[in-house]
């Protein structure tokens, strides 16, 4: 039998199974490690194409910029020094001793006379046709003319262009609003506080500053005020503004602005990264714009460029970047101040200013610009049409995105003559008719180049919601009348200003009706010349006029002079049955301005774009659609309107010496009050009335022709010309019976003539020649 060997077993070591249990989970452990340098190092190459793709690319959305019209001065121009000087207030021009830098003026006034003169240092600009250089010159004004314009080497300037206002925007949908500067534009004043109170060790650290976050957190475990220290660079501020949210989680914001801090300075040099963070850094809010970057906050709290600002007002933007909201210098102004004098005395510190420059910086107010006036938009009505007349030529996108320099018509100056005489002359009315709820639209064009120079769509100039000059059509009443005069005229042979028309009574039928107008005076005034119908605005004469020559001319006309609309063929179109807008009735009359040439009136000049490429031109267009010597003879018609006619208590106002040219308005139960109206330079429409079209008390004479009086007596304007064109020549007719008379025969009056339509037969008034009677009929007449 064979035996068995005996084996002898080793007992199991007790730590052998914890140890391979350790190494397994090593394994797991390196294998978990490996995922996680995978995934981060993923997320790395991620972040970094982030970082690259927008820094590289289009950084911003940068909205198309608005400009007003430059103001252009030139020997013999009017110019009054209140209007000038708000004109360079605007433009952020201070008053100094002195004029040695950009953006300064001083004024000297010289003793017993009216002359004034201005050392101006103009800033220069980019305009579409060229580049306008900052230049020293002077400029003399006597007598509201300009007198002397001179530059400092004592030459004639022919011409100087101030640089034009901004008056708005188009902005993003993100509302981000920025100016876009190079840091070899900055002041360097600006760069070294920046750096010395935000990032002192800016260029020595890769993104990241370990020990600005362990002095911060020691700061902010110890101090007892409630403040909190930031440790960030300006580079994860760069980060935290230019991709990241407001996330306060570390996974979430504070790892990957660390990670791309450090991308960003690995791939961009120091200066790249300042640049975009001075373009970026977010520093304040109007309304739902926000106020991105140092150049455009340099306009939006003391309206002047970047460059020109002072080491007070310096400190005060710095001061900002701690906390736009926080600090607003217009809600907490004793905390942006103290805000303000704490980065002065840091600039003391680091040797930036001295002790006299310290002490003086910190004394001075704070400097902002009233706060209604830290609004871009200040001109909402014209804003409105600006972008309904861009929207023909561009998307919106392109607007709100690629950042076109938008140039055009408006003058700031008369726009604000205007915003005051609307907004003054209507709180008198209501004041003294015991109303309320009176609103307005006003139109102001430059006669000859259909320039819109004005624009209101309410009483209140700030208002930016319904536009009354654009979309309130309303009846135009009398306006109308000057087209079935001017229709008359241009027919051969027929009629002048001294022919006999007849104000008796009408009836005709219309629709099955029997339409009969009476006049405003409920007076039949016989037969009178032609001129006086217009003049005094007679219906009866007007519709009799009107239906003799024939609706269908009349309506040609009125689409002739410039009206898009359709023309009913209805006798009540005659005395003003059709609804217009202030700016449909300032685009008519504007023709009869211009002498009988149609002009589209129009607000935009020029489109450029970012590069200063031109995109669009606004060129202007001209077609002779009325004879000069019809247009002529109307309008000194519409003077006499003026000077004796519904239009005459204008020149309480305005001085007698400037020849104007006007016409009212006034609708059924006076739910209209109309005034359209001319000089040689501004041509300028008013309608008042209530949005509910209900009665009120004002007449076209009573209402809106004050408020276009009060306008033309305060803006700088010129005569209408007197000198009759070739082929006109003035003549003396006989009132009574149209043909021609003489200066001493009585009931002659002065009217200019065609010749080719001058009447052959004249009175004889022989035995009138009485010296005191013919005295008197020329003063009447």
């Amino acid at each position: 039998m064979t035996k068995r060997r005996a084996t002898t077993r080793r007992p199991k070591s007790s730590g052998s199974a914890p140890r391979r249990g350790w190494a397994l989970a090593r394994l797991w452990m390196l294998y978990g490690l490996l995922l996680m340098v995978a995934l981060v190092g993923i997320w790395t190459l991620y972040l970094d194409s982030v970082v690259r793709e927008k820094f590289e690319g289009k950084k911003w959305a940068l909205p198309a910029r608005v400009y007003a019209r430059p103001l252009e001065l030139y020997q013999g121009q009017t110019l009054t020094p209140a209007l000038f000087e708000q004109e360079l207030r605007a433009l952020g021009y201070r008053f100094e001793d002195n004029a040695n830098t950009p953006g300064q003026v001083l004024k000297k006034v010289s003793a017993g006379s009216h002359e004034v003169v201005y050392h101006i240092h103009s800033r220069g600009f980019d305009f579409w046709d060229k580049k306008e250089v900052a230049r020293k010159f002077m400029l003399r004004v006597n007598n509201n003319s300009v007198q002397g314009l001179i530059d400092l080497a004592g030459a004639d300037l022919p011409l100087v262009r101030m640089e034009p206002e901004e008056i708005g925007g188009f902005y993003p949908a993100d509302k981000e609003d920025r100016l876009l500067v190079r840091l070899s534009d900055l002041p360097p004043l600006l760069g070294e506080t920046l750096l010395a109170v935000e990032d002192k060790n800016f260029l020595d650290h890769h993104g990241v500053s370990p020990l600005a976050i362990v002095r911060a957190a020691w700061l902010n475990a110890t101090r007892s005020d409630g403040g909190l220290q930031g440790g960030s660079t300006i580079t994860q501020q760069l980060v935290k503004n230019f991709y990241l949210t407001n996330e306060r989680s570390v996974l979430r914001r504070k790892i990957p602005e660390a990670i791309m801090a450090m991308l960003l300075e690995v791939h961009y040099s120091k200066s790249e990264i300042l640049e975009t963070y001075i373009n970026e850094i977010f520093l304040g809010q109007s309304g739902d714009r926000e106020i991105h970057g140092f150049a455009l906050a340099a306009q939006h709290y003391f309206r002047q460029p970047l460059r020109e600002l002072k080491t007070h007002e310096l400190a005060l933007l710095v001061g900002l970047v701690k906390g736009a909201s926080y600090y607003n210098p217009w809600r907490n102004p004793e905390r942006a101040k103290s805000r303000r004098n704490v980065v002065l005395a840091v600039m003391h510190k680091e040797g930036l200013i001295s002790e006299q420059q310290l002490k003086a910086a910190q004394a001075a107010p704070l400097g902002i610009v009233a706060k209604g006036e830290a609004r871009t938009t200040t001109y909402p009505a014209f804003m409105d049409l600006v972008k309904r007349q861009l929207k023909q030529d561009y998307k919106e996108s392109d607007l709100r995105s690629e950042g076109l320099r938008i140039f055009t018509t408006l003058s700031p100056m008369v726009q604000r003559q205007a915003e005051k005489s609307m907004k003054l002359r209507v709180e008198q009315l209501e004041k003294q008719f015991r109303t309320k709820d009176v609103q307005g639209g006003m139109v102001v064009t430059s006669v000859g180049g259909g320039e819109i120079l004005a624009l209101l769509g309410d009483k209140d100039p700030r208002f930016s919601g319904f536009n009354r000059a654009l979309d309130a059509k309303r009846p135009v009443g009398s306006l109308i009348k000057p087209f079935v005069y001017l229709t008359a005229l241009e027919i051969p042979q027929q009629y002048n200003l001294g022919t006999i028309i007849s104000d008796a009574p009408v009836s005709y039928k219309s629709g099955g009706k029997w339409w009969s107008p009476k006049n405003a005076d409920k007076k039949d005034h016989g037969d009178i010349p032609l001129y006086k119908g217009l003049a005094y605005s007679y219906n009866q004469s007007t519709a009799r006029l009107g239906m003799t020559i024939g609706l269908d001319r009349v309506a040609k006309t009125i689409k002739q002079a410039g009206y898009a609309g359709d023309v009913p063929k209805l006798p009540a179109i005659l005395l003003g049955s059709i609804d217009m807008s202030p700016l449909e009735v300032a685009g008519m009359y504007h023709t009869i301005a211009a002498e009988g040439v149609f002009t589209p009136i129009h607000a935009i000049r020029e489109v450029l774009a970012a590069d200063g490429k031109p995109l669009k031109r606004y060129p202007l267009e001209l077609e002779q659609r009325f004879s000069i010597e019809s247009t002529f003879q109307l309008q000194y018609a519409l003077q006499r309107t003026l000077r004796e006619g519904t239009g005459r208590s204008a020149y309480n106002q305005i001085p007698s010496h400037i020849d104007l040219a006007g016409k009212t308005g006034t609708t059924d139960d006076q739910r209209d009050s109309w005034f359209a109206g001319f000089s040689g330079e501004h041509l300028a429409v008013v309608w008042l009335g209530r949005d509910n079209n209900s009665a009120t008390p004002l007449s076209g004479a009573g209402g809106a022709m004050q408020v276009w009086a009060d306008f033309m007596k305060q803006v700088p304007t010129r005569s209408l010309e007197q000198i009759p064109p070739a082929g006109v020549s003035f003549d003396w007719l006989d009132t009574a019976t149209g043909k021609l008379s003489a200066e001493t025969c009585e009931g002659a009056v002065w009217l200019p003539l065609r010749d080719e339509f001058r009447p052959l037969d004249s009175v004889d008034c022989h035995q009138d020649r009485n010296p005191l009677k013919s005295l008197w009929q020329r003063i009447v007449n």
